[in-house]
């Protein structure tokens, strides 16, 4: 397992950058703006965590802008944990036989989501390649919020 990023939701993109970057000093990683889905992300890492040549990439702060205005109460605006791992498929059954509930299955062989026993979200992305579409996983319902 690798840790990926931890995702903020941001009302304001222009000012949480302003103080992101500006303020505190992360660095602008990447970006991606998806029209469709209405939001952008923002990939930031602290000038310490840049990956040099041949290494992996430091774990990231991922800002996520909603373009439709939205109030964000109850932590809300803190998103998730994210993980990369081997084997999407092995690492939900281990961990809904350990009594975790998969709120939302790997369907697509690619990502899923838990929670926490405090009710953080944890983000698991297949290393690679997404599997091949699997049972139980494929027929499976979200359960409760991720």
């Amino acid at each position: 397992m690798r840790f990926l990023h931890t995702m903020v939701r941001v009302t304001d993109l222009s000012a949480s950058l302003r103080f992101y970057c500006e303020q505190l000093g992360l660095i602008e990683i990447r970006r991606f703006d998806n029209p469709v889905g209405r939001f952008t992300l923002v990939f930031l890492a602290a000038p310490g965590d840049q990956p040099r040549a041949g290494t992996e990439r430091a774990p990231l702060i991922e800002l996520t802008h909603n373009w439709d205005p939205e109030i964000y109460d109850s932590a809300r605006n803190f998103g998730h944990l994210a993980f990369e791992v081997d084997d999407i498929y092995a690492t939900c059954q281990r961990l809904q036989a350990g009594g975790v509930t998969i709120a939302r299955p790997p369907r697509d062989g690619r990502m899923a989501f838990v929670r926490s026993p405090d009710l953080v979200s944890v983000e698991l992305l297949q290393k690679g390649a997404a599997l091949a579409p699997s049972d139980p996983w494929t027929s499976m319902p979200n359960t409760g919020t991720w």
